[in-house]
């Protein structure tokens, strides 16, 4: 590293925290992540396209659950965090983080549409000195294959005069115990010295830094440990359909096994899996890995028994109307819950809304409650907006479905009032019976 070089004078002005900080997106990643660069001592902008969400972040309203608005509040006040719709803060910035989303398209193909459209932003305003992460969850070999190629139009030389690493997040909304600073940050640059001055600017807000040989590698780490996950609610959920059949109760079962010390890890059936993680990851690894023909029979199966499950709560709630007489063209069903986990504000993906929509296909007068979404969007014509919870809602409902088990949530209130339940998170497993019949998946 010679004095005064790129790396060298990057190095020392992210060292003295005058390392300009811009964290492109602010989701469910880019604005813990935001924050923890401004507690350390960055000055960190946040670009992001929602209007409304740039006019919170400058007022220091929090919208994401796990960012508190007190910590947000004080950063906006000093000075130290701030939001806008323009790229041209590019121009001072010597860090840039890209923690867009990247969904999937209707077929399910990788939707990377947002990185490239960033990454073109990026182009525009590089310079020497610069240093540059993905954090969105990608395919492996997007770094390398998407991203850098358009920069070096530009005509800098990667690990020499700018510098590109891939660093997937790991955030899980509404965990208390683990947040963005120490939750272990995996790196991989595409040169020696990207990954040097990637890793030392991590490790200057996040506990512990691994290194890895390359972005492709972490890239792979990142889909692998979602599909780790997918797949093991996958078996879990395969366990469901077979107690069921057995007429065994599967929470009794997993509950049970999860007492063994050693050799067994619990993941608990469900409605399906949701969030912006699981019910997409492995689609970006059996997507990519078919270019070396090649097909990944146990990752793909998962994915079908985990979409399988939503069919299966809708028919044990067709089942339910069945026990008292009704029909699913003209029953009233209240779904409670809309988010994909409980407590959180997030609808993407949720096996609750996919849920709702098999439902009201069915001919099902859907509604439901949910305290953290206001509106679902069943198709572009049909809008829900969230119900009261109430005595009376619940008990003019033909069938009440527990999607989300939300904390807030008073089950027995839902059990004196509801008609019948069908429970799909076993919220109701410890609370006192009332008078609903309540069908477990």
């Amino acid at each position: 590293m010679l004095p005064g070089s790129p790396m060298q004078d990057l190095k020392k002005k992210i060292e003295s925290r005058q390392a300009n900080v811009v964290v492109i997106g602010l989701g469910y990643v880019g604005l813990p992540l935001a924050v923890e660069k401004g507690n350390v001592g960055f000055h960190v902008t946040g670009i992001e396209k929602s209007e409304e969400r740039v006019n919170l972040v400058n007022s220091g309203k929090s919208y994401i659950p796990d960012v508190e608005e007190e910590e947000l509040r004080k950063l906006v006040e000093q000075g130290r965090l701030s939001a806008t719709y323009s790229f041209d803060c590019l121009d001072g910035a010597d860090v840039m983080i890209i923690c867009v989303p990247t969904p999937l398209t209707i077929t399910r193909d990788p939707d990377i549409s947002q990185i490239v459209a960033v990454i073109s932003q990026i182009a525009d305003h590089l310079h020497r000195g610069q240093l540059l992460t993905l954090e969105s969850t990608t395919y492996p070999g997007t770094t390398q294959e998407v991203i850098l190629p358009r920069l070096l139009s530009k005509g800098f030389k990667v690990g020499e005069d700018f510098f590109l690493a891939y660093s997937p997040e790991r955030v899980d909304p509404g965990n208390k115990r683990f947040k963005t600073k120490n939750i272990s940050k995996v790196v991989g640059g595409v040169t020696p010295a990207c990954l040097d001055v990637a890793c030392h600017f991590y490790a200057q807000a996040i506990k512990e830094v691994v290194p890895v040989s390359s972005p492709a590698a972490a890239e792979m780490i990142k889909v692998f440990e979602n599909t780790y996950r997918a797949v093991n609610i996958a078996l879990a959920n395969e366990l469901m359909f077979i107690c069921d059949r057995m007429g065994l109760d599967v929470w009794e079962i997993v509950d049970a096994a999860s007492t063994k010390p050693f050799g067994f890890q619990t993941f608990y059936p469900g409605p399906g899996v949701g969030g912006h993680c699981i019910p997409v990851d492995p689609f970006y690894l059996t997507w990519k890995v078919r270019e070396y023909d090649f097909y990944s029979n146990l990752i793909e199966l998962a994915i079908q028994i985990n979409i399988k499950a939503s069919y299966f709560v809708a028919e044990k709630v067709r089942y339910a109307l069945d026990q008292t007489k009704k029909s699913i063209c003209d029953a009233r069903v209240l779904v409670l819950g809309a988010a994909y986990k409980k407590d959180v504000n997030d609808s993407r993906e949720s096996p609750a809304v996919k849920i709702m929509s098999i439902l009201a296909s069915g001919g099902a007068k859907v509604v439901y409650h949910d305290p953290y979404i206001p509106t679902v969007e069943l198709s572009p014509n049909h809008i829900l907006k969230s119900v009261d919870l109430t005595a009376k809602e619940i008990a003019r409902s033909d069938c009440v479905v527990i999607a989300t088990d939300h904390s807030c949530f008073d089950y027995e209130m839902i059990l004196r009032h509801a008609q019948i339940l069908v429970d799909t998170r076993n919220a109701t497993g410890k609370t006192p019976e009332g008078r609903a019949k309540v069908i477990k998946i």
